[in-house]
């Protein structure tokens, strides 16, 4: 006798469940999506115990006849595709046939369903796979599936479930997300017969994003169309100050996806701006032709493969890159000439009765800011060690990246405890971390004079030796290439010990040590499957943080003047490249709101 034999099929149906039906927010969705393919305006989804006691899907479809909703409890019975070419190009979210009879396979199945322009309906009541009855019935136009008991037949499945709250929570976050790629749809979720999700119809996405989070000020919009790619969303800003995690909810054509492509250049895209490891909150959609991305290839339709997999990666990362080197807040932002001063010679300046003296360079401020002649150099630190130098500023000029849009400009007033440069401009008052806004500067400098040669290097007098953990002297040893690019000379010296011959011009002797340590710090906690971009990166943030005004250093007034004004020409002004806040912002509506103005 062989020893190969041929599957029952209710056996075949429940190896089946296991790969389409994972948990009940599984069952859920492929309903939910079932009832979007039928052309639902109104779905109403209710839960109990999680979904292991009973899931329930009402929609407002087109519903089936009763023929249909015989053949569709049978296995790759589908009305989405009919040839191998339809595979090419799915515009569906369902298309395989196999969500139904899996999931009756493995519960107390009831399907309720009426065509529209039909006199009456359909129930069909299927235990594990076999169908008990069938039945006429008055019902509204639609679909309504109920599923009972999910896994009662399979105890080792039902066993691995979690507990009535996680999986309650796993189906609430399956709505939130369809329901965030169907804005137009009205979505209500039910759990143990308390209401989780209420979402009329909306207009926008924007509008669905309100409804289910509220108003999110932390989120920038992104929008770009490039190669043929249509990108939208809402992403964190870069100077938020919740949690470094956040939901990622990626659609593709609709469809929610987990890509690691996509994840990648949206981590890639952040880690331009800051060293910080960060799994920053998005909702981005991306629409491209349907032959150019394929969606079978998972057995839950979780993962995608794209046709041009580096044109994604890159138009993901750009579009994320530009939206968040804005800025986090829409009174920041400077939008275009409207909004800058007018030029000193033509605007009043208002008299605050402060003096003469501070009028005076109140009138200067401004003139920094006013309009400069194409080619004109930036204002920026006297070089270390100059008479008027009291920092280890840089020289050298700032320039925004292409397109970015950049924090307005704004008027010092002062500094409080020689560490706060306090500022102010027409929609609103800013308070900035002196050091971490000469550090943002720095950084960018440091990052852009890599990319065309090597920084300056200066050799000590007395070389430095320097003995450091062991991982921490590899990591340095290493990774010399990049140190050499930034100005370092570092060699063995045996033992624990390492030999510093040579730092990059901006750092002093005292600070020099220390960037050193800290190198070894960072350097031993980088990724080993990083590439050299990223050890750059870090050398860069942890030479821009030594080279910084300290806190407690005194500012003259005009050198709060160039430091706001090279700032406001970075890229990222919001954050340093460790990942702190550069400024507080109290707007001019917060002030009127707290004095009871409006």
């Amino acid at each position: 006798m062989g020893r190969i034999a041929r599957l029952p099929a209710d056996l075949a149906n429940q190896i089946a469940a296991g790969e389409v039906v994972e948990r009940p927010a599984s069952a859920v969705k492929e309903l939910v999506e079932n009832a979007l393919d039928a052309g639902a305006t109104r779905l109403t989804i209710a839960v109990e115990l999680g979904g292991k006691k009973l899931i329930r899907v009402d929609d407002d479809g087109e519903g089936m006849t009763p023929e249909d909703a015989r053949l569709a409890l049978e296995r790759h019975a589908t009305s989405k595709i009919a040839r191998a070419d339809d595979l090419a190009a799915i515009a569906t979210l369902g298309f395989r046939g196999e969500a139904l009879p899996s999931i009756a396979s493995v519960s107390h199945f009831v399907l309720r369903t009426r065509a529209r322009g039909t006199t009456s309906g359909t129930e069909i009541r299927v235990n594990a796979g076999f169908v008990g009855s069938e039945i006429e019935v008055g019902m509204a136009e639609g679909t309504v599936v109920e599923v009972g008991d999910l896994f009662y037949n399979l105890p080792a499945r039902r066993k691995f479930m979690k507990s009535d709250a996680a999986e309650a929570a796993q189906v609430s976050r399956v709505v939130t997300q369809l329901a965030l790629a169907y804005p137009a749809v009205g979505f209500s979720l039910t759990s143990a017969g308390r209401r989780v999700l209420q979402c009329p119809p909306a207009g926008s996405f924007r509008d669905r994003l309100y409804q289910i989070y509220g108003d999110r000020p932390d989120l920038v919009e992104v929008r770009r169309e490039a190669g043929g790619i249509s990108i939208r969303g809402f992403v964190a800003a870069l100077a938020e100050q919740g949690p470094v995690r956040g939901p990622q909810n990626v659609f593709v054509n609709r469809r929610i996806v987990k890509d690691r492509t996509i994840a990648h250049a949206i981590t890639d895209s952040y880690s331009q701006a800051s060293i910080r490891e960060r799994s920053p909150e998005v909702h981005l959609f991306l629409d491209m032709p349907l032959d150019r991305v394929d969606v079978n290839v998972h057995p839950t339709k979780a993962e995608v493969r794209f046709r041009d997999q580096s044109l994604v990666h890159e138009v993901v990362r750009r579009s994320i890159g530009d939206a968040i080197g804005r800025g986090p807040a829409p009174e920041l932002l400077l939008q275009g000439p409207d909004l800058r001063p007018a030029d000193p010679a033509t605007r009043a300046i208002p008299d605050l009765g402060l003096g003469a003296a501070y009028q005076s360079r109140w009138h200067s401020a401004y003139a920094a800011f006013a309009p400069r002649p194409e080619g004109s150099p930036a204002a920026s630190f006297p070089p270390p060690g100059s008479p008027a130098d009291g920092t280890s500023g840089v020289t050298g000029t700032a320039s925004a990246a292409p397109g970015a849009v950049t924090i307005r400009p704004m008027v010092p007033l002062g500094q409080f405890r020689d560490t706060f440069i306090l500022a102010m401009d027409d929609e609103g008052i800013s308070i900035i971390d002196q050091h971490v806004a000469h550090e943002r500067v720095l950084f960018e400098r440091f990052t852009e004079r890599l990319r065309a040669q090597a920084a300056e290097s200066q050799r000590l007098l007395d070389p430095i030796v320097l003995e450091l953990p062991a991982g921490g002297r590899d990591a340095i040893l290493a990774h010399g290439e990049a140190l050499q690019r930034f100005g370092f000379e570092i060699e063995e010296f045996g033992g624990a010990a390492l030999r510093v011959a040579a730092v990059p011009a901006v750092l002093s002797g005292a600070n020099a040590v220390a960037a050193v340590q800290r190198l070894a710090q960072d350097l031993e906690g980088l990724d080993k499957a990083a590439g050299v971009e990223d050890a750059l990166r870090r050398i860069a943030a942890t030479m821009a943080c030594h080279a910084a005004v300290k806190a407690n250093d005194p500012l003259t007034y005009e050198k709060m003047v160039h430091l706001l004004d090279e700032l406001r020409r970075t890229a990222y002004s919001t954050v340093c490249p460790h990942g702190r806040p550069v400024m507080l912002r109290l707007t001019r509506r917060e002030i009127e709101k707290n004095f009871e103005r409006i």
